[in-house]
């Protein structure tokens, strides 16, 4: 069968600031998924929450962007929304940017990935004779804070040694999105190892180009979907960051969960964190964990599912992070985190204004570019008259 995985993510709503969804919030979206799933709509949900954002993940046979399976989600989000605001929550509501979506969440404000494939598990399925995934979900950072790990993950050998092997030897293609283009989703697609060095020029700028998907080059499949699109595309207006999420597919002819997750141990630095305006290192935590740390740190679970021939998930789930070997990054993550904020507002410390997630950072920046003047040389004042000063 033609097999959907389906992530939808929001904030709607968090108790005592930027923290975590409530459990009662939890407990309405894992009833909607039980009536969703008893209907028909969906195979098999998980639900999940990484800082104050639900996760909804689910099997379908529907495809990509389904009007019913998006619909779903989004009655979903606003029944936790109504909740939020019953019991007086911070921010109900406030990844639902749209009064309503056109049939599809992509673009309305909660993050989106999808992946869809032939799903025929067993023995004699020379390509996937199992089938194992890895659901990542990030909170306080932009869809760029994946662009390091899964690049290292499927282009560099030094991090996953399985690339030299001949089932993935051929190498991936990198599909990039361009997402400061406000027109529409802006592709280009490059292949590893041939563009190394070019996939590596984008991918460095993790506030304008993102890593949309990945497809191995030896037998077609879809290998990652990642929610990079921008909140600014939204009437052209920058509204935010995105709490990104990603699916990614592993083992065979993929590489294998220690070889995704190794370059996560950099705790490297992200856009983002308290006000979405600052850069901070990225902390992999266990799923269900909330936003207390210092400064908002910006947050990642990892979460690992294996399905059934009939699309069902699991009895149990890895959280890859729930784990003591992991207690020392999130030690290198405080102390990079306590370097940076010694750095307050000053340079790289915090984004450039132009990308700082409030309105008002730009506006007053903006309102004093007006009372710039070019400098006088003929005249003794050091600050042109015309400036007003």
């Amino acid at each position: 069968m033609r097999l959907t995985l389906s992530i939808l993510k929001a904030d709607v709503g968090s108790i005592g600031g930027h923290t975590k969804p409530s459990a009662k919030m939890i407990d309405a979206t894992k009833e909607a998924v039980k009536e969703a799933i008893g209907k028909g709509m969906l195979i098999d949900a998980y639900v999940s929450h990484t800082g104050d954002d639900i996760a909804i993940l689910s099997s379908h046979t529907r495809g990509p962007n389904n009007t019913d399976v998006h619909q779903f989600a989004w009655d979903t989000f606003l029944k936790a929304t109504a909740l939020a605001s019953k019991d007086g929550l911070y921010g109900a509501g406030q990844d639902l940017l749209v009064d309503a979506p056109s049939g599809n969440l992509r673009g309305a404000g909660p993050a989106v990935a999808e992946l869809e494939f032939d799903h025929n598990v067993v023995k004699t399925n020379r390509v996937r004779p199992a089938e194992s995934f890895m659901m990542f979900a990030a909170d306080k950072c932009g869809p760029g804070a994946y662009n390091l790990p899964l690049f290292l993950g499927f282009a560099d050998p030094m991090y996953c040694a399985g690339l030299m092997l001949p089932k993935l030897i051929k190498g991936f293609t990198f599909n990039i999105i361009d997402m400061d283009n406000t027109q529409g989703d802006s592709i280009i697609s490059l292949n590893a190892p041939e563009d190394y060095y070019r996939i590596s020029m984008l991918l460095r700028d993790n506030e304008r180009f993102g890593i949309d998907s990945i497809v191995s080059r030896t037998d077609g499949e879809p290998a990652v979907s990642v929610s990079a699109m921008r909140l600014h595309n939204i009437a052209g207006t920058y509204t935010g960051k995105d709490d990104p999420v990603a699916l990614v597919r592993n083992q065979g002819i993929f590489p294998a969960p220690e070889e995704l997750l190794s370059p996560f141990t950099k705790a490297h630095y992200v856009g983002g964190d308290a006000r979405g305006s600052h850069v901070m290192p990225l902390m992999p935590v266990p799923i269900n964990t909330a936003v207390s740390g210092i400064y908002c740190l910006p947050l990642v679970s990892c979460t690992g599912f294996s399905v059934d021939a009939t699309g069902h998930f699991s009895g149990n789930v890895c959280d890859f992070f729930d784990n003591p070997a992991w207690d020392l990054v999130r030690t290198k993550a405080q102390e990079k985190a306590l370097a940076m904020r010694d750095q307050g507002w000053s340079g790289a410390a915090m984004l450039p204004y132009h990308e700082l997630e409030y309105s008002g950072f730009r506006d007053t920046v903006e309102g004093l570019m007006k009372q710039f003047a070019i400098r006088d040389g003929h005249t003794k004042a050091a600050v042109p008259a015309a400036s007003g000063r």
